[in-house]
């Protein structure tokens, strides 16, 4: 059902340099860009994730609560990804390690260079 989510930047170079090292870890490439909005994503078909100067020339701000979640398809990927991020010059907000809340539920989380928070996370199938 989601074609993409769009993350604010206010500056599209370093987060063009965060993203496309973050995504070369969990397999994606830049799909579509301009100068002020890039997306990557798997393939085509499937979900984009954006980065975009905002269109109306404000700042850009994070927004409380939201979060975009990474999935992959198992917890060394999440190990690396989230290790990744963290190299790159992410915050932590929770290091990779299964979640006690959630049964099977393993995840890392981490908020990109203009604060947006993110999460890598692994779900084994029922």
């Amino acid at each position: 059902m989601i074609g993409y989510v769009t993350l604010g930047t206010n500056d599209i170079s370093k987060a063009a340099q965060f993203y496309d090292s973050l995504f070369e870890v969990l397999g994606g490439k830049r799909l579509m860009e301009s100068d002020s909005f890039i997306a990557w994503g798997i393939e085509p078909d499937q979900p984009y994730v954006c980065v975009t100067e905002p269109f109306n020339g404000e700042p850009a701000a994070v927004g409380n609560g939201v979060m975009i979640a990474l999935m992959v398809d198992s917890t060394d990927k999440v190990d690396e990804a989230y290790q990744k991020a963290i190299e790159l010059g992410a915050q932590d907000e929770g290091p990779a390690g299964p979640r006690d809340d959630i049964d099977g539920f393993y995840a890392g989380y981490f908020r990109d260079l203009d604060g947006n928070k993110l999460n890598v996370f692994h779900m084994p199938s029922p």
